[in-house]
């Protein structure tokens, strides 16, 4: 039976070392180690041996057995390695390549335009004030000099949230925080979401707002006409840029005025309004 079992080894060697193939491999796996394979058959015959033979004849049937799965074990890694080498091969990089470009996002425009205002702003001495979005009735109306019966406060303007709690409706209440928490000469500016009942071309629920606040002892429409018209040119990059101040009415500002400045984007030379203005109600 030993010299079977030799003659068994040395043929699964040599079968083994001819194949280069992990399906060939398998096949011979098959071939020897199987249900039906040459050494599972001689483990079958150890019933026809005496119990004296079969202990030591098993021992010798299952080290060749675990020969032949050494054998098997090493061309499969052998291959395994060849194939690896192979892709690695086929599929290696050129690092000196230039990488693939990744196209980087932008800022929003509103984004955009609010830095730029908080910029122009901030070089002319203002501090930039943020407050709550969702605002008490106090700050966003009483305070600013609108009453109960103001049509501001009606549903179709305004959302609120329930009889004192409302989406503010403008950025003004952080300029009455602002005075609530710090002593003058105050520069601010409040930029901000804002909300509003209006849907229509061109208004929408939620848009931004920026408002400005100046306390000092010489304050006056004069400066504050002159800071807004050099503001604008700054703003628009138009040193010739052209603008008008119409009388207006805000509850919280007397003289109030609305801004507006020429353009030829329409081709007609039509004024557009860009804001709102005026001395601070008394």
């Amino acid at each position: 039976m030993q010299e079977q079992l030799q003659n068994i080894i040395s043929q699964a060697k040599s079968a083994v070392e001819s194949v280069t193939d992990l399906a060939a491999l398998d096949d011979i796996r098959v071939q020897y180690l199987g249900k039906k394979g040459e050494l599972t058959n001689m483990m079958k015959m150890l019933g026809k041996l005496s119990k004296e033979e079969r202990p030591k004849a098993g021992q010798i049937i299952n080290e060749a057995k675990q020969m032949v799965q050494g054998i098997l074990n090493a061309k499969k890694r052998e291959l395994d390695d060849a194939k690896l080498a192979k892709q690695l091969a086929e599929e290696s990089i050129d690092i000196t390549l230039p990488g693939r470009q990744v196209d980087l996002g932008s800022l929003h425009p509103v984004t955009r335009t609010l830095q730029r205002i908080e910029t122009l702003f901030s070089k002319a001495g203002f501090d930039v004030e943020t407050g709550p979005e969702i605002e008490d009735d106090w700050h966003n109306f009483e305070a600013l000099n609108i009453p109960e019966t103001h049509p501001a406060r009606a549903m179709h303007d305004t959302f609120y949230i329930n009889e004192n709690t409302v989406l503010r409706t403008h950025t003004s209440g952080v300029q009455i925080r602002t005075m609530e928490n710090k002593n003058p000469p105050l520069r601010v500016i409040a930029p901000g979401r804002v909300y509003r009942c209006d849907s229509d071309q061109t208004h929408t629920p939620m848009f931004h707002q920026v408002e400005g606040l100046i306390i000092e002892k010489n304050a006056s429409f004069a400066q504050l006409r002159t800071l807004l018209i050099e503001f604008l040119r700054q703003f628009f990059e138009d040193e010739n840029l052209k603008t008008r101040f119409r009388p207006s009415y805000f509850p919280f500002t007397e003289p109030s005025a609305e801004v507006d400045i020429a353009t030829d984007l329409f081709g007609d030379g039509r004024w557009i309004e860009v804001l709102g203005c005026g001395m601070v109600h008394p």
